[in-house]
Order: structure tokens, then C-alpha cells, then sequence
């Protein structure tokens, strides 16, 4: 797991800081969207009423028929971008991995839902740095509050911020239940190469009669995004938990003298971890929409205890609104 973990980080801090190539538009630069959702960005050197030609930072010169045109419109960097002297499509799905987020902001107007397979969420950016959300099943409980302040630097590729959320078991236990995980991150890179970085604090309340106490639990985490084809990303993601808490246990000794019995309680110290390792593979072929698969590797681990793990597969549709 170390070594898994140690990998992915180097592979991704490598590509999210040493990228280079960035595109310098002109006023004259155009996006040209085709009717099957590819987008071509160039400058038009000629417009014969039947086809243009067009100036392309990756492509050269090219002509393009009209009538496979959907729109032409001005040069717009929260559409699209260059990293490598390859075009990519900028989205909000860039702001979240599969479970975790990261520092980089969701613009304004920038909305988005995403289904799991167990059930939605759905996020909006109030300004261009304050974005909130609301996560759920699809039976409507339990429910999570969601939040998230970016906070970026001078350097365009690094960036921190700050996330919460805040649940309740809804209605399945009468709203007994509550928990919350609170959090910083660093991120570095851009929105198609990035890793993040997050520390936090969470806490769980199960709200059953017999268990009354808040359990309380670090959080730590490391996630990124690389680009390994045109339409596709490798996403990695992952969450730890480290618990910890003191355990009762008592013991009944029978005494064949005075035919009682007495007890003798002992007390443990048990310490507990719950991880998720995430690789998974996105595919986004238009600026609108998005789906990705991932394979999460579940870890549950107590002290004194044989290491539990099991595989979870996922998958997830972003829609842009």
C-alpha cells in the first residue's frame, strides 16, 4: 500500500508542476465547435461561404466544412485550454476526483450533478471562490451539506483551500445520527494535471440507543488527475481514517470458597484504521458531460486483528447545468 501510494504521488506531482507549453490566444482566436461535439481552436484564415481554413496551435492548417460547424465563438480560456501544446476542455468535473475535491476553484456559473450508483449530489459555485453542495441516496437519507473555499496563490499551480461536510442520518433513525468531516488541502498543477494533498478531522455519531458516544477520527488523504489520451484521465484517490478508543471488557472469576463470583474489568486501548484506494479511468468527450470508473480498495484494520480487505467497484456521471 505504501508503495502504491508512493507512486502515485510521484507520477502526479511530477506531471502537475514540470508541464509546459502553454497557448497564448490571440483576439482573433476562435473555438469551433463541430456538430459531433469536437472542438477545433485556431485563427480563420479564409471563409469561402463553404469551408474555412484554420490556423491551429497543434494541428497546422486546416479546412473545415461548414456544415459541420455547430458554432464558432471567441476565444474563451474558462472553455478550453493548451497544456503540452494539447487542447483540453475545461470543466467543474476538474474540481473533484471520485470521492475527494480539490483547491482549484468552481467558477461561477459553473454547476454540476454527479450520480453514483447509490445515489446524486449536486454542487454550486455562489462566487469564484465559495462553492456549496448537498449529497445523498436514492431514498433520500441520509443527506450530506457540502462546502468548499478556495484560496489560490500567485503561482497558478498551487493552490489551497478549505472543505467541510456535514450530515445527518435523516429520517432511516429519526435524525438522530450526525457526523462531519472538516478539512485543508494543497493542490498542485492545473485542472488536467494536479495532486492534492488533504488533512482533516472527522467525527461520527451513530445515534442508536446503545451507542451514544461521538467516535473521532484524523483524516488523511492523497489524490490526483493526469491526462493519458485525448478524452481520458487516470484519476487516483484516497481517504484514511486512523481511530482509536478505549475498549471495556469484564471478566468473571468464580471463587469456590465463598461461591461468588467477582469481575475484573479490563481496559484497551484499540486503535482502528479504515482506508479507500481509488484508481479509476474518466472519460470526458464534450465540456457538458463525463463518466468515470474506479475500483476502490477497501482496508478495515484494528489492533491485535487480521487486516480486512475487500474491492468496491464504482462508477460515476458528471453533468454539467
Amino acid at each position: 500500500m505504501k508503495t502504491l501510494l508512493t507512486l502515485a504521488a510521484f507520477l502526479l506531482i511530477n506531471t502537475a508542476l514540470f508541464s509546459q507549453g502553454e497557448y497564448v490566444p490571440t483576439d482573433s482566436t476562435k473555438i469551433v465547435t463541430m456538430n459531433n461535439g469536437d472542438i477545433r481552436v485556431g485563427e480563420i484564415i479564409s471563409d469561402d461561404g463553404r469551408e474555412i481554413l484554420l490556423l491551429t496551435h497543434d494541428l497546422g492548417k486546416i479546412y473545415i466544412s461548414k456544415q459541420n460547424i455547430k458554432s464558432i465563438k471567441p476565444y474563451d480560456s474558462k472553455v478550453v485550454g493548451y497544456e503540452d501544446g494539447e487542447l483540453y476542455v475545461n470543466s467543474p468535473f476538474t474540481t473533484r476526483y471520485y470521492f475527494t475535491t480539490n483547491a482549484l476553484p468552481l467558477k461561477k456559473g459553473e454547476n454540476y450533478a454527479m450520480i453514483h450508483l447509490y445515489g446524486p449530489e449536486i454542487h454550486f459555485s455562489l462566487n469564484k471562490r465559495l462553492s456549496l453542495g448537498i449529497m445523498t441516496t436514492w431514498i433520500a437519507s441520509p443527506f450530506v451539506f457540502a462546502a468548499k473555499y478556495a484560496i489560490p496563490t500567485k503561482n497558478a499551480k498551487v493552490n489551497f483551500g478549505l472543505g467541510t461536510l456535514i450530515g445527518t442520518s435523516g429520517y432511516l433513525n429519526t435524525f438522530r445520527g450526525y457526523g462531519g468531516l472538516h478539512w485543508g488541502m494543497l493542490t498542485l498543477g492545473n485542472e488536467t494535471k494536479n495532486i492534492t494533498f488533504s488533512a482533516g478531522y472527522s467525527y461520527l455519531m451513530p445515534g442508536f440507543y446503545d451507542k451514544k458516544s461521538v467516535g473521532t477520527a484524523p483524516v488523511l488523504s492523497v489524490a490526483g488527475i493526469t491526462k493519458i489520451g485525448k478524452k481520458a484521465s487516470f484519476i487516483f484517490d484516497s481517504m484514511f481514517f486512523f481511530g482509536s478508543k478505549e475498549e471495556k471488557e469484564d471478566n468473571y472469576i468464580y471463587d469456590p470458597v465463598t461461591g461468588n463470583y467477582s469481575v475484573i474489568t479490563s481496559i484497551e486501548n484499540v486503535n482502528s484504521t479504515i482506508g479507500f484506494l481509488m484508481p479509476g479511468v474518466r472519460f470526458q468527450s464534450s465540456p457538458k458531460t463525463a463518466f468515470q470508473v474506479a475500483l476502490a480498495g477497501v482496508l478495515y484494520a484494528r489492533s491485535n486483528d487480521y487486516p480486512i480487505t475487500f474491492p468496491v467497484p464504482q462508477c460515476s456521471w458528471f453533468f454539467k447545468f
